[in-house]
């Protein structure tokens, strides 16, 4: 369908009619991206509209759906998109959700650009997050640190349902001695977004660190990381608790 036949929501006016800066492209290039809605961002990437509905208005459902978090609109996949939104077509889902993911490794990519020191909790949720933050499933990853604390390398363990993920704590050791660590820090998902750890993320956490012992591989740390209800990233650190 053509840009021309886009309309406002509740008229019939084309938006080709549209007061030049109020139309989301041109106001980018007159005014710059910082100037635009999440609306009026994702308007431009799905580009047209469709019968009824301008790309501005499918915009405004796409965020309605996700409750006005571009987070939860990350976690959600073409299928959901496509069932929520009427008249939504795969193609548009399918930009809408790779130009989020884009946003993901962007994020990823700064922080492979420099080197990485987990030297705290925070340090930690902030190299992890990136991977974790907005999946659908549970997933357990490991750190593996050098004496100065620098990042050797980073595995996932194991990757499990909505509530639980089994975690081989011989693997995890194996990894760490490939990698000649000398201390681990881990962290896993809670998609509820409900952080706090159950007696058997308590009794992991306690394994781990008798076996790192036995190893002379400390573990530093362990997050369980999500995005709470009020659509906030956040984590729960079992140091900072006092359970490490």
């Amino acid at each position: 369908m053509n840009s021309d036949n886009e309309t406002q929501f509740g008229s019939n006016i084309p938006i080709t009619q549209w007061a030049e800066e109020d139309r989301p492209r041109e106001k980018m290039i007159a005014q710059g991206k910082k100037s635009l809605t999440d609306s009026e961002l994702i308007a431009i990437l799905l580009r047209t509209g469709v019968r009824g509905a301008s790309a501005i208005d499918l915009a405004k459902q796409l965020l309605i759906r996700a409750n006005g978090r571009l987070s939860n609109l990350s976690r959600l996949e073409v299928s959901e998109l496509q069932s929520n939104i009427c008249g939504l077509g795969e193609a548009k889902a399918v930009t809408v959700l790779a130009a989020l993911e884009l946003g993901n490794r962007m994020l990823r990519e700064s922080k492979d650009a420099h080197e990485d020191i987990i030297k705290n909790s925070d340090d930690l949720f902030h190299y992890i997050a990136p991977t974790l933050i907005d999946l659908n499933n549970e997933e357990f990853w490991a750190v593996y640190l050098n004496n100065r604390n620098k990042v050797v390398s980073m595995r996932r363990i194991s990757a499990g349902g909505y509530t639980e993920t089994p975690v081989d704590i011989r693997q995890l050791f194996c990894y760490a001695l490939e990698s000649k660590a000398v201390a681990v820090a881990v962290a896993h998902n809670h998609p509820s977004g409900n952080l706090k750890p159950s007696q058997a993320d308590k009794d992991l956490t306690k394994h781990i660190d008798d076996a790192g012992k036995i190893l002379k591989i400390k573990l530093i740390e362990h997050l369980i990381v999500g995005i709470r209800p009020d659509g906030k990233p956040d984590y729960y650190s079992f140091s900072e608790c006092g359970l490490l």
